[in-house]
C-alpha cells in the first residue's frame, strides 16, 4: 500500500484533537486545581476559570479556547515531525514483520510519549511561566519543566495506550475503511506466496492491528461453528 501524507496527517490531526483537551483539563483540575483555588479563594476550579475570564497563559489571561488552540498548533506540528522518527525506534527494537502488531505498536506508542511528553512539557513551561511576576532564570524554567514532566508523562502514557490510541484506531478504521480493506487484501495476497507486509509508517502497523483483529474474530468464528457440529 502506497503511503499518504494526507492518512499520516489525519492519524496525527485525530490524536491531538483528543490529547490536547484532555492534557487541558488534567493540567488545570488535577496539577493546577488547589493552586487555582487557594488563589481565588472560590471552591470550584470552574468558578474560578469563569471569575478571572479564562486561563494563564504567556503572562496573561487568555479564553480557555485560546489556550487549547495554541497546545492543538504545538502538538500537532511535533506530532507530525515525531512521526517518522518514532516509528523507526519502534523499527530497530522490534521486527513488524516477525513481532505481534498490537506489540509493535505498543513501541510506538511509548516512543511517541517519551518524545511528545518532554517536549509538549518544555513548551508548557515557558507558556505558563509567571512573566512580569519572576523574571526568567534558567533554573527556574528547568525545575518547573522537570515538575511537568513527572506530571504529565504517567497520564500521557496510560491515556495514550489504554483510551486514546484504541479510540483512534476504531476512527481510523471507520474513516479509511476502504484503505483497511486494501491493505489487508494486499497483504494476505503477500502471506499466500510467503511473504510478510513491512509497515512503512504507523497508520500501515494500525492497519495490521485491524487485520489480525478481523482474524482473530474469523477464528473464534470458525471455532464456534465446530463445537456446534
Amino acid at each position: 500500500m502506497k503511503n499518504s501524507i494526507l492518512q499520516r496527517m489525519l492519524y496525527s490531526f485525530i490524536t491531538v484533537m483528543i490529547t490536547v483537551p484532555a492534557f487541558v483539563f488534567y493540567s488545570v483540575y488535577v496539577v493546577e486545581g488547589e493552586a487555582l483555588k487557594a488563589m481565588s479563594r472560590i471552591n470550584s476550579v470552574w468558578g474560578t476559570i469563569k471569575a478571572q475570564d479564562g486561563l494563564f497563559m504567556f503572562g496573561r489571561i487568555l479564553p480557555v479556547w485560546s489556550v487549547i488552540a495554541i497546545e492543538f498548533i504545538c502538538a500537532f506540528t511535533l506530532a507530525c515531525l515525531y512521526g517518522r522518527l518514532t516509528f523507526k525506534l519502534a523499527s530497530r527494537v522490534f521486527n513488524p514483520t516477525k513481532n505481534h502488531p498490537m506489540l509493535f505498536e505498543s513501541a510506538i506508542i511509548c516512543a511517541t510519549v517519551c518524545f511528545m511528553c518532554p517536549s509538549m512539557s518544555l513548551l508548557a513551561a515557558f507558556f505558563y511561566y509567571p512573566y512580569g511576576q519572576a523574571q526568567i532564570g534558567f533554573m527556574a524554567v528547568l525545575c518547573k519543566w522537570l515538575k511537568l514532566v513527572c506530571y504529565n508523562l504517567p497520564f500521557a502514557y496510560f491515556s495514550q495506550m489504554f483510551f486514546i490510541q484504541p479510540f483512534v484506531r476504531f476512527l481510523f478504521s471507520i474513516l479509511l475503511r476502504k484503505e483497511v480493506k486494501e491493505h489487508s487484501a494486499e497483504a494476505h495476497e503477500l502471506e499466500k506466496s510467503g511473504k510478510k507486509m513491512m509497515p512503512h509508517n504507523e497508520q500501515e502497523a494500525v492497519m495490521d492491528i485491524l487485520k489480525r483483529k478481523e482474524e482473530i474474530k474469523e477464528e473464534i468464528k470458525q471455532e464456534l461453528m465446530a463445537e456446534l457440529q
